[in-house]
């Protein structure tokens, strides 16, 4: 149904299928790498953290994988999410542009994570898996994790989140211990990755990467062999259950006869945005449609933008596979920024080789011009969204000026991946003037990238 405003689909019409796009890029992304051997990890290696059946979607050459029913039975209950037109943001800019936003906040966890959070955690429960440790940034990965697990029943879940990130969005780290998690600021005394950190600065406000060293040491050292890692972005099993996202909207188009020009989704590790993109980027990049296709990220963690393509560790502790991606250097450590699911030192391979074969194109942005178009945002539309998802809505109002100055009808769309209603000690900050941009020198990048796998 569609009244130009608001189109929603019914359950019937949610997506049967996940779209794959493995083999549609126009370069095929190498293999992982095993940090032990510098060889191509095998199976077997990756079992140690994953269930079989992620591992299968991991490399899959299939167009489309199916959804579990019992997996679109839990995304009944907030799927298909509404495609909303701004109308109002539009009013307020005067532009000629019409704007959309695909609003995945309407989870009960807050944000799109849920669409891979169920998934994985059905995977792993299918396999006799009865605990998963995982990190967070921000809190949206370990929130929805933590909802997966009290869904699905029967399922402990572990997170450790970053330090900054926990001090910053307590309500966060409750809401997850309200669904039964168990939450821990990193780096921790838990593990043999956090307590050295700890030792050299008892107040390292820690990073994803460190994050994720410690939930995959405590996942691959534990005794009892009980637990798997789950990762809330990066590889391409999560961009795959994301693509949901990205199905539903190619529908919602449909039904309004509209194609959109400018697709924009902001891009830590890519989860969202892959999501969000794919169908359509699969479409372009078999000749089938002519859009322009935007990732945003922070000028404190430019990962896309002044990051390079090389194969990389994907956590501190060099626990993890090596994979070729664009990254600032495994052992970088952002800034205190806000948008804390946005401060990962690489991208998804997928991601990485959209923008590598120039499929897709980034753009980094500062703080404080996102707050200020988080709040206009808020002020038309009345959603008050995650510093993360105000990348995208900053991206969005941009294309819409230049389409006013250009006097230019063109459909832009971004990807609303959360609500911002755990964060508001960032909009304290921007309205008490106590926030700052944080750009990453250059010296420190540099730095950083001496220390790649030699491969």
């Amino acid at each position: 149904m569609s009244d130009d405003t608001k189109v929603f689909l019914s359950e019937k019409e949610m997506p049967q299928k996940w779209c794959n796009i493995l083999p549609f890029l126009p370069e095929p992304i190498k293999p992982y790498l095993s940090p032990q051997t510098m060889k191509p990890a095998t199976p077997q290696e990756l079992s140690v953290l994953f269930p079989m059946e992620l591992i299968k979607q991991e490399f899959s050459s299939e167009e489309y994988i199916e959804i579990p029913d019992a997996v679109r039975d839990l995304y009944r209950i907030y799927r298909p999410t509404p495609l909303v037109r701004a109308r109002r943001l539009e009013k307020a800019l005067g532009t000629t542009a019409r704007i959309y936003y695909k609003n995945e906040s309407v989870s009960p966890a807050g944000s799109h994570k849920a669409n891979t959070a169920i998934a994985q955690a059905y995977y792993n429960k299918a396999e006799g898996v009865k605990r998963l440790v995982t990190e967070t940034g921000a809190g949206q990965w370990g929130s929805a994790l933590a909802l997966a697990g009290t869904l699905l029943g029967d399922m402990e879940i572990k997170v450790y989140m970053v330090r900054v990130s926990y001090n910053q969005k307590p309500y966060r780290a409750i809401l997850m211990k309200t669904w039964g998690a168990t939450v821990v600021p990193s780096p921790s005394d838990q593990t043999n990755t956090g307590r050295g950190l700890l030792k050299e600065d008892p107040k390292h406000p820690g990073s994803l990467g460190i994050a994720i060293s410690e939930a995959v040491e405590e996942v691959a050292t534990r005794k009892e062999r009980d637990s798997h890692y789950a990762l809330g972005s990066v590889l391409n099993h999560v961009l795959l259950h994301q693509t949901v996202i990205g199905e539903e909207a190619l529908k919602q188009f449909a039904l309004l006869n509209e194609k959109p020009d400018v697709l924009i989704a902001c891009v830590g590790g890519g989860s969202n945005f892959g999501g969000f993109v794919i169908p359509f980027a699969k479409e372009k990049i078999q000749g089938k449609r002519d859009c322009r296709i935007v990732a945003v990220e922070p000028a404190a963690c430019p990962t896309l933008t002044k990051g390079i393509f090389a194969f990389d560790y994907g956590d501190e502790a060099k626990f993890g596979p090596i994979a070729e991606m664009y990254t600032l250097g495994h052992d970088f450590i952002p800034s205190g920024i806000h948008a804390g699911g946005l401060r990962y030192h690489g991208d998804s391979p997928i991601v990485s080789m959209l923008k590598k074969t120039n499929v897709i194109e980034a753009i980094a942005y500062n703080q404080l011009e996102v707050f200020e178009a988080a709040q206009l945002f808020a002020r038309t539309e009345g959603i008050v969204v995650a510093p993360e998802t105000a990348h995208a809505v900053k991206s969005a109002i941009d294309e819409a000026l230049k389409a006013k100055a250009n006097k230019e009808a063109k459909v832009i769309c971004f990807n609303l991946s959360g609500h911002g209603n755990f964060d508001m000690a960032a909009y304290d900050d921007f309205l008490s003037g106590k926030l700052e941009n944080h750009v990453h020198p250059e010296e420190k990048i540099k730095e950083a990238l001496k220390k790649l796998p030699k491969v």
